[in-house]
This record gives C-alpha cells, sequence and structure tokens, in this order.
C-alpha cells in the first residue's frame, strides 16, 4: 500500500472522492489517501491550506486532487509553481456509445508543457489603448515534455508531431521545435514529425487518426486538450496528470484529476459522472507501480459507457454511485 495526497476540493469533489474511495476500497486498498481540505473557503482563510497540500504532495510523491474553484489565487497554478511541475498529460480517445460528430476512433495523447508560453505573464497596460505581456520559452520544462511524450510513444504508441507557431514565433516557439528535435534524436525508433498549430488543428480535425502523441507548448495545448475531449463527446469524459521531473527526465511526483470542473449546478445531488476522475485513479495507480491494474480500471470505465451503463449526461439512468459499482463489477473479477 503506497500513501497519497488526497485534495478534496468544491462542488462535485465530495461525489467524485466517494467514488474513488469505493474503487479503492474494491481493489484491495493499494493506496492510503491522506486527506487535505482543499475546499475553497479553506483556502481563502490563509495560506496554511495551501502549504499543507504543497508539503504533503512533496513528501508522498503522487496526490489524487478533485475539483476546486478558483476565485482570487488558481490553486492548480499554485501547485505548478511550487512543486515545479513541467508537463500536463492529457489522454483522449473514443468512448463507444457517446454521441459526436466524428464517428471515427480517436486515440491521441496530448503532452503540454506547463510552464512558459503567455501565461507567465499577465502584462499590462500602457496607457490607454495599447497592453504588452511578455511570452517565455524555457529550457528544461520542454526537454522534460519531449522526454515524456517520446518515452510514452515507445510504450506501444506510433509517433510524436510536435506542434506550434514556428514560423511566426521564431524565436519561442523556435527554440521550442529545436529542442524537441534534439531529443527526438534520442529516440530513433519512434517516428517525428513536426506542424505548425493552426494546419495541425484543421487535420486533426478532418482526420484525427493520423495523430498519435502530441507535444505543444502551454497554451496551445491548452486549446488542444479541450478540443480533443470535444471530438470524443465531451470534456467531463477526459482524464489528467501533471508531473514534476528529475534532471534526468524521470517523474517524481505525480498529480491527478479529472479534467471536468466543480459543476456547482448539480453538486450534492448524486448524479456526477465520475468516469473522468475513475480514469485518472489508472493513471494514478499506473504511476504507484499498479500498471495492470490502472490500465484495467481505464479499460472497465471505457467497457460500461459503451454497454449503455451510463450517467444521465451521457444519455443513461446511472448516479454517480450506480455508475461507480458497474465499473467495479467490470473490473474486479479480472484482477
Amino acid at each position: 500500500m503506497r500513501d497519497v495526497a488526497e485534495l478534496n476540493g468544491d462542488g462535485i469533489a465530495l461525489e467524485l472522492r466517494d467514488a474513488i474511495h469505493a474503487v479503492n476500497d474494491a481493489l484491495g486498498q493499494p493506496v492510503a489517501f491522506r486527506p487535505v481540505d482543499w475546499s475553497l473557503e479553506r483556502r481563502e482563510a490563509g495560506s496554511a491550506a495551501l502549504d499543507e497540500a504543497i508539503e504533503l504532495t512533496r513528501a508522498l510523491g503522487a496526490a489524487m486532487k478533485y475539483p476546486t474553484v478558483t476565485r482570487t489565487v488558481s490553486p492548480n497554478q499554485v501547485l505548478r509553481d511550487r512543486l515545479g511541475l513541467a508537463v500536463i498529460h492529457r489522454p483522449c480517445r473514443t468512448y463507444p456509445g457517446v454521441s459526436r460528430n466524428y464517428t471515427g476512433k480517436i486515440d491521441v495523447h496530448v503532452v503540454r508543457v506547463a510552464t512558459g508560453g503567455t501565461y507567465e505573464d499577465a502584462g499590462h497596460r500602457i496607457g490607454y489603448h495599447s497592453a504588452v505581456s511578455i511570452r517565455i520559452m524555457e529550457r528544461a520544462p520542454v526537454e522534460h515534455a519531449a522526454h515524456f511524450a517520446f518515452r510514452l510513444a515507445e510504450r506501444g504508441r506510433h509517433g510524436v508531431v510536435s506542434t506550434s507557431k514556428y514560423t511566426i514565433q521564431r524565436a519561442a516557439d523556435g527554440l521550442f521545435e529545436e529542442i524537441v528535435a534534439e531529443v527526438a534524436a534520442e529516440y530513433r525508433n519512434v517516428e517525428h514529425r513536426r506542424e505548425l498549430f493552426d494546419s495541425m488543428l484543421a487535420s486533426l480535425i478532418i482526420q484525427p487518426e493520423r495523430y498519435d502523441v502530441i507535444v505543444t507548448p502551454n497554451e496551445y495545448g491548452d486549446f488542444l486538450s479541450d478540443m480533443v475531449y470535444g471530438l470524443i463527446g465531451s470534456i467531463g469524459l477526459g482524464a489528467s496528470a501533471s508531473y514534476a521531473f528529475t534532471a534526468s527526465h524521470q517523474p517524481t511526483i505525480g498529480i491527478f484529476d479529472a479534467a471536468g470542473g466543480t459543476a456547482p449546478d448539480i453538486a450534492g445531488k448524486g448524479v456526477a459522472n465520475p468516469s473522468g476522475a475513475i480514469e485518472a485513479f489508472g493513471y494514478l495507480l499506473d504511476f504507484c507501480g499498479q500498471r495492470e491494474t490502472g490500465r484495467r480500471l481505464v479499460d472497465a470505465v471505457h467497457d460500461c459507457i459503451a454497454s449503455g451503463e451510463t450517467t444521465a449526461d451521457l444519455g443513461g439512468n446511472l448516479d454517480t454511485a450506480a455508475f461507480t459499482g458497474a465499473v467495479i463489477g467490470r473490473v474486479v473479477p479480472t484482477l
């Protein structure tokens, strides 16, 4: 059993936490949760909640995070800054049975540099008519993202596409592509190509099966992550993982959460879709050395939805607990 931090948030966070605890118990408790009250009320009351979460996550090396409201300070940004999180990984694959415009098979992994870009500088106004902000590209986070992408591709993927606006943003995006190309030379068995971000978006919508692992700078990855979830039918189906690394590009800290938000309109009603959180828990198990269990858990989520065992947001009639039970029923007998 491994201890992991549990960052409890707002809105539907309680329902998602209960679902994850039910899954963890059914699997024989492969992890032990160390909870932190990360609700908006406690975070806004002072720095104690932020400090506790940072210290515990750093000490344990892994955390399960639930949705949080941002009012004055983004808790996600605090985690990235203080824990040195350099890469955000968003897996995205087709859920059979979910209504969507594209009917083919999608299996795309977005690897996003978690720092830099325009997000590091909110900018400032210059007089009445102008404003300016600085765009940043740093070597170390790009190297981490590139190595993560190519190592992911080595695990049964087909290739890596790096994408940016390197013909226009020649300094920042040019440096990004230069670093990715240097890293690509170390992975001679993995195909690498680069594409301009705007044309890549069009190609991804028209023919997403051409894409496998995509590595991209910060803000591009933010846009791209939501777009690929739109292709599969719902951002609520997504799972996310954020990592910090050693100097040799080995992950040292992993934080796992659902890609969706706090959904205050349904909070407390027991009808939230926990699939993104359960899938994220599967990736946490993988990170903690339980790769086969994690894979089977992710597959069980997909199998349930494909068979029509879904929550109301996907056209089904199961509440949060019933859907969680259906997933457990599929994964436990296989272990």
